[in-house]
Order: structure tokens, then C-alpha cells, then sequence
């Protein structure tokens, strides 16, 4: 299981990359950033790709309902030669109450319309013109969009449900997760999306899971504030459901914390699961996040 870390891409873009600086100069080798009500996630890696050239980036995710298939593909490709070849592009579909409420846009049919957009974005990514017509997108592509020759950029989607995690397999390098423990992945995510990736002949698909992690001796307290700090999260139905399969009641029960030992254990179990790449979100004090980077580094060192 790869280690990478959450960049937190808040406040300037000077701070992102030199935040981004300090994670590759610890011995971190990916970098993920997710894309909600902050700066464009894929333009800020395109700078920091720039300035920080030997680290892969990654998006969990972007949203796809406010950006048209042949624009997404074109921002794609032009920040792949931008960082030269290191993106993870990671889509999905946000939830009802924010494409709905906050953007006035419909959620029916959620995984129809995810189908159809990459029946769209796929073929664009690697270069190729496009003509499709579904329910929800139509795309007429008269030319290739961004950069005319540059690599193709891995894809992976924000999958849960039985459908989506065939759509990941079938279509894409594989899944981004969040706030799914590892009891889940092994029994339902894994074999769901192996399954769809074997029947496509897809390669075996990337697991990319991210959860909270914190090395500490207070876990009570660390509990309370990590819950503070992801109440949204149990709320939303498809986290809700994934948290059910768990066994899990509030979101620290999904994080790895504690000793040095035991969050060890934790990376063994999860990687165990069938996870490929964890997607750490360090928390806790300064001090309990040094210790927390340690600890990563000295199991990506095995």
C-alpha cells in the first residue's frame, strides 16, 4: 500500500507549494487535494506540479455536474504537461443537497449521468474527437482538446454503490474513497470493482482511500474534535451507508489513532483490505502530526 498525503490547498497558492515543498522534502511522493468550495484544485497543482516537479498529484475529487466533459478533459490534459505526466485525475458526483441546493442543478439519475460523462471525458483524455448524445450530456468534439501530445492521465471515481463501483471497474483506473473503513473494502468495494475491471480486461484497479489519521495519546479528545470537525460527513447518504458497513457511529471510528504501534497495525489492516494507496488526512496538535508523518514514512519505508 502506497503512502500519500492530504494537501491542505487553502490560504495562498505560495503557501500551498510551499506546503507541498515541506511534504516532498519529508520523503512524501503523493500528494492528494479535494475540490470543494476552495481554489481550483486542478490550477493550483498546475503551478505546484510546476515548482515541485517529482511528486504525483492526485484530486479526490472533482465534481463533474458544473463542468462540461470537453472543458474537464481539456483542464486535465493541460495541467498533465504542465506537472509532466504525474496527475491522478479523480472524479465523482458530489451529493444531492450541494448539487441541488448550492447549484441549482438536478441530481437525478446520478449514476446514468456519470456513465454518459465518461462515455464522453474518457476518449477526450486520450486525445481522441468525440461525438455523443446521452439523456444528459452531448459532446461534439471537432479536434482533440488541450495539449496535442501529452500522457494520458490516470482516472479514478468517487464509487461506493454496486453501480458506480462498476462504472469505476468498466470504465476507469479505479476508485477514490472516503469515510470507508476497511471491513468495507475487503467485503464490498474490493471485490465489486475487481469483478468489473476483470470483465472490462482492465488492469486490477487502484483503491485509493482516505481517512483521518493521528498518532496520539489523548484519543478522547482528539475523538471529540476530529467528530466536531466531520459531523457533515454521517449525514450524507452515501458516507451514512458506507459508515453503517462498518460498524461505525461517528467518524473517529474510522480513523486510524493512537500509539505508534497501534496506528501501524491500523496501515497493516487497511492495506490488508486492499487498499493501493492511502490518502492520509493528518490531524491533531503539531506535535502529534510530526509523530504522524513518521510513522507514515517509516511504513512506506518496508
Amino acid at each position: 500500500m502506497r503512502i500519500a498525503i492530504g494537501l491542505n490547498t487553502e490560504g495562498s497558492l505560495a503557501s500551498t507549494i510551499e506546503r507541498a515543498k515541506e511534504l516532498r522534502n519529508l520523503g512524501f511522493e503523493s500528494l492528494w487535494a479535494s475540490q470543494i468550495f476552495g481554489p481550483d484544485t486542478l490550477t493550483v497543482f498546475a503551478v505546484v506540479g510546476r515548482e515541485v516537479p517529482d511528486v504525483d498529484l492526485g484530486t479526490a475529487v472533482v465534481p463533474i455536474q458544473p463542468r462540461h466533459p470537453s472543458m474537464l478533459a481539456a483542464q486535465a490534459r493541460t495541467v498533465q504537461e504542465s506537472i509532466g505526466g504525474h496527475l491522478t485525475l479523480g472524479i465523482g458526483l458530489s451529493h444531492q443537497i450541494v448539487v441541488e441546493s448550492l447549484w441549482g442543478l438536478p441530481f437525478d439519475r446520478p449514476a446514468t449521468y456519470m456513465h454518459e460523462y465518461l462515455d464522453a471525458l474518457m476518449p477526450m483524455l486520450r486525445g481522441e474527437t468525440v461525438m455523443a448524445q446521452g439523456e444528459r450530456i452531448k459532446v461534439i468534439s471537432m479536434d482533440s482538446v488541450g495539449p496535442k501530445e501529452t500522457r494520458v492521465p490516470s482516472v479514478i471515481v468517487a464509487a461506493l454503490g454496486p453501480r458506480m463501483l462498476e462504472l469505476a471497474g468498466t470504465y476507469t483506473d479505479g476508485t477514490a474513497l472516503w469515510m470507508t473503513g476497511p471491513k468495507t473494502v475487503a467485503s464490498h468495494i474490493k471485490p465489486l470493482i475487481d469483478e468489473a475491471a476483470a470483465k472490462a480486461g482492465r488492469p486490477r484497479p487502484r483503491i485509493v482511500c482516505g481517512l483521518p489519521i493521528s498518532v496520539t495519546s489523548d484519543i478522547a479528545g482528539a475523538s471529540a474534535k476530529m467528530n466536531k470537525e466531520l459531523e457533515v460527513y454521517p449525514t450524507l447518504p452515501s458516507y451514512a451507508a458506507m459508515m453503517k458497513r462498518e460498524g461505525a457511529e461517528q467518524p473517529s471510528d474510522l480513523a486510524l489513532m493512537g500509539s505508534k504501534q497501534q496506528v501501524l497495525e491500523q496501515l497493516n489492516e487497511l492495506g490488508a483490505s486492499g487498499v493501493t494507496e492511502f490518502n492520509a488526512q493528518v490531524t491533531g496538535t503539531k506535535d502529534e502530526i510530526e509523530a504522524t508523518y513518521a510513522v507514515l514514512l517509516e511504513f512506506s519505508s518496508k
